[in-house]
């Protein structure tokens, strides 16, 4: 390579001003979409919690929805602790039961109550679940003629209620056994999907979905007092018009949380 060649290469590289080049920018694909960011337990979590949460007896599976529900926040709202004896309702994939059953511990216990029909779902991995802890109970029963155990200290309905209308469960009926049920003072807490509101239970069949104030109507009929309507899950992308298990929306709906309680007198 003679001199003038030399010369014309470095002129290429370090640019008229001889400073270097910066690499060409390269355009972001955007097709790929950013990875969400890891969950992280809020630091003003209580300890017990936190050790549910962050425990290596979940799945990977059960860990990577935390992102969008958020289990160390909705669990501390609820108020459960060591000891409490909870009720469970719909209970099939043991999301919230393993977290229940560890945070209640030894001294607590776990009611899994679940319809007939998700035996083919579920029924032997629930069974398979109790019978691996020992604070557990699992019970496939018809929720129109369930009697609930007393004194209980919270009871979780956890995107389910809207499926109580689609079981032609008499809510009237259910929700006064769970006030029956609970202690003075215990909760009854509910999360579901919402529908757009003023809507009822007009797209509780075919989106399952249903408008809060269905719940919150029926849930103080029974008797309960409404503590907290939180819209920690909230999101606003959502529209209502989709089915909750729609492609790109599952696990991402709009979603109400409820917090009420019976009254200490």
């Amino acid at each position: 390579m003679n001199k003038f060649s030399v010369w014309l290469m470095a002129s290429i590289l370090t640019g008229a001003a001889g400073m270097p080049l910066a690499a060409p920018a390269v355009a972001a694909d955007p097709s790929v979409e950013a990875a969400p960011a890891p969950y992280v337990v809020p630091p003003n979590t209580p300890a017990y919690i936190r050790h549910a949460v962050e425990s290596s007896a979940r799945s990977a599976e059960q860990k990577a929805r935390d992102v969008n529900r958020k289990p160390a926040e909705l669990l501390t709202l609820s108020g459960v602790k060591p000891g409490d004896q909870v009720v469970e309702f719909a209970s099939f994939g043991q999301y919230f039961t393993t977290l229940l059953s560890d945070i209640v511990g030894p001294k607590g216990r776990v009611h899994m109550f679940d319809l007939p029909y998700t035996e083919k779902r579920s029924g032997e991995a629930s069974r398979a679940f109790a019978a691996a802890h020992s604070n557990v109970q699992y019970e496939l029963v018809d929720y129109n003629t369930l009697e609930l155990p007393q004194n209980v200290d919270i009871v979780y309905n956890v995107l389910y209620y809207h499926d109580l209308k689609l079981n032609d469960i008499d809510t009237g009926s259910l929700n006064a056994r769970i006030f029956k049920a609970l202690k003075p003072g215990g909760i009854f807490f509910i999360v579901d999907h919402n529908a757009a509101p003023g809507s009822g239970t007009r797209d509780t069949k075919q989106l399952h979905r249903i408008d809060p104030q269905i719940i919150k109507t029926e849930v103080t009929a029974a008797g309960f007092e409404l503590v907290t309507e939180s819209r920690l899950l909230a999101r606003s992308e959502d529209d209502h018009t989709q089915i909750v298990f729609a492609p790109g929306l599952r696990g991402l709906t709009d979603q109400t949380i409820f917090k009420f309680r019976k009254p200490k007198k």
